[in-house]
């Protein structure tokens, strides 16, 4: 499990990513061309309010493996 500390929209917080979701977090944004930090800022602002953010992150990288194969 991998800590990371972020801010988002003004405010410090962090999640916690087995170290595998975090590795393709980082080549997902490498491919996107952009950062993890701004990667993880889309999801933030665009996940279900109840969902957890870590398991959003989750989520959204099945989502985005599943779309690009």
């Amino acid at each position: 499990m991998k800590k990371i500390s972020i801010s988002l929209s003004g405010h410090q917080t962090s999640i916690s990513l087995e170290s595998e979701f975090f590795e393709m977090l980082k080549k997902i944004a490498i491919a996107k061309n952009t950062s993890v930090a701004a990667l993880i800022d889309h999801i933030d602002q665009n996940h279900e309010p109840n969902t957890n953010l870590s398991s959003a992150i989750r989520v959204w990288i099945l989502q985005y493996l599943t779309q690009h194969q």
